[in-house]
Parts: structure tokens; C-alpha cells; sequence
């Protein structure tokens, strides 16, 4: 019985790293005492909070928010831990960043090949998002070569986070316009004559919501986003969403997340998603023995 022994043995090894990735997050979390992921691109105040409103355009604007929160987050931790990133967790952080940038981009592909052609049949209108296209030509050549840079190193300990750092900031300005828009563009849909037949919208936000981080990858994607959204954001008011059973958002963080365990201490929220401090801004600095010159 080889086979059935082998699969036990790894069904275990993914138990118990998800075990010690679940401690070892519980463990060290604590209030942010240093530069956070709030920094230099803003967090957006989702709608709901700001106007309380309760329909359909305002609601799905504000999913978007929590969405476009945590790649925000994901950019701000990347951004300051570049500089400090130790060699030995360059390979490491190379795999956060790389799950970054995939994110992006998978979100940018499933609104521009499935909600912005949806929502604009069913709204009757060709011109709702003519805007946020351009928005997105405006930062995406940045984003390929912050990619490109990261996926054609010769090794890990080539990588420079100050070089990282220079190709954000060379896309930084209109990506963090772009995510606050977007979600302005989105609510004021609510104002439009066609708002009327928000019933078929709603149903396309639901089910758009429901998939689009999900299908970017279980194993990489899911837990980047999870760990980079903030339950006590906006007053505790999003503690519970992404709404899921407790046990299915502990499996998506501890057991898909075990696959790539070692890139999450970079994240901004701990496993519960509560704000941590930055890993590599609060680890001792130590001379990188055996780095090339």
C-alpha cells in the first residue's frame, strides 16, 4: 500500500504546516507599532460606510472596495518591505510579490472580459467604463514589468528591493487613482435612468463576486487576498465577510495557504485578519552572508 501511504503521509505534512502557519500567525500578532500597509496608496472608505445607502450599485461598489482594499494593502506591504528583505527571505517574498502581481492582473481580466460587458447589457448602455479602461492602460505596462522583473532573475538572491521599488513608484500614481475611481464610477451607477433595472445587475454582481478571486488560484491568490483584508476595518463593520462558514475561511488561509506558507509572514493581517506588524520591518537586520557583490 505505497500509494495510500504516501497520500496519508502528505495529507498529514499539509495538516500540521497549516497548524504551525495557524500558530505561528496567532502568535506574533499584535497592533501595528510601525509603518503599516495603509501607505503611500490610500485605503478606500467603502460606500456602505460612508453613505449607509443599501442599493445595489452602492453594495457592489463596496465589495469591490474590500477587493481593491486588499491588493492596496498588498502594494503598501510590498512597497516597504522591498528595502529591508533579508536574503534569505528573498525567495520568499518573490513568491508574495509574484501572487501579487497575479492577482492584479486576474482581477483586471474579469472585469474587463466579464462584469464591465455584463453590466453594461444589462444596463442598455456601451460607455459606462469607457473611463476605467483608460485607467487601466494607464498603470498595466508598469505592472507587466514589475512581473517581468521579478520572473526573469537569475536567481533569488539577485533580487533588489530597491530596484522593485522604482518600478512601483513608476506605476504607483495611476494605480492607486484607478482603485479609488473605479469604485466611485460604480456607485454612482445608482444616479443613472437605467439604474431601473438594477434587479439584473445585482444578479451579476453576486455571481461575479462570488468567483473572481477564487478562480485566480486557491493556493496563491485566495490566501493573498484573505490575508490582506482587515477585520477590524471601517469599525469591525466587514468582520464577517467575505460571508463563509468559519471552518471554510480557516481551511482557504491554513490548508490551501500551507502550500505556500512561507510567503504569507510578508501579509498585513494575520490569519484572523487582524492588522499585524510588517515582517521585514521589525526583524533584526543581519549582514547577508554569501551575497553576490
Amino acid at each position: 500500500m505505497p500509494g495510500y501511504t504516501t497520500a496519508v503521509f502528505f495529507a498529514l505534512q499539509v495538516l500540521l504546516t497549516a497548524f504551525l502557519l495557524s500558530r505561528a500567525s496567532s502568535n506574533m500578532t499584535s497592533p501595528p507599532s510601525k509603518q503599516w500597509a495603509d501607505s503611500p496608496c490610500p485605503l478606500i472608505q467603502t460606500p456602505q460606510f460612508k453613505t449607509k445607502k443599501m442599493d445595489i450599485f452602492t453594495v457592489g461598489a463596496t465589495h469591490m472596495s474590500h477587493i481593491h482594499n486588499a491588493i492596496l494593502r498588498g502594494y503598501n506591504s510590498i512597497y516597504h518591505q522591498a528595502p529591508l528583505i533579508s536574503h534569505e527571505d528573498k525567495d520568499d517574498f518573490i513568491g508574495y510579490c509574484l501572487a501579487w502581481s497575479k492577482f492584479v492582473q486576474s482581477h483586471h481580466d474579469s472585469e474587463e472580459g466579464e462584469l464591465f460587458p455584463t453590466i453594461e447589457d444589462a444596463l442598455g448602455r456601451k460607455d459606462l467604463f469607457e473611463e476605467t479602461h483608460r485607467e487601466h492602460e494607464a498603470f498595466l505596462p508598469g505592472l507587466a514589468r514589475f512581473a517581468s522583473y521579478l520572473a526573469t532573475l537569475g536567481e533569488p538572491y539577485d533580487f533588489d528591493g530597491g530596484e522593485l521599488v522604482r518600478i512601483m513608484e513608476t506605476f504607483q500614481r495611476p494605480f492607486c487613482q484607478h482603485f479609488h475611481a473605479e469604485i466611485k464610477t460604480i456607485a454612482a451607477f445608482a444616479d443613472l435612468p437605467e439604474a431601473s433595472r438594477a434587479e439584473e445587475a445585482a444578479a451579476v454582481f453576486k455571481a461575479w463576486g462570488k468567483k473572481t478571486v477564487s478562480k485566480a488560484g486557491t493556493t496563491d491568490v485566495v490566501p493573498f487576498f484573505l490575508l490582506n483584508h482587515d477585520v477590524t476595518y471601517e469599525e469591525g463593520m466587514w468582520a464577517a465577510w467575505p460571508p463563509m462558514p468559519a471552518p471554510v475561511r480557516w481551511g482557504l488561509v491554513n490548508l490551501a495557504g500551507a502550500w505556500h506558507w512561507a510567503w504569507w509572514k510578508f501579509a498585513s493581517c494575520d490569519a484572523g485578519g487582524r492588522p499585524r506588524d510588517l515582517w521585514a520591518l521589525v526583524q533584526p537586520r543581519r549582514p547577508e552572508m554569501g551575497a553576490r557583490s
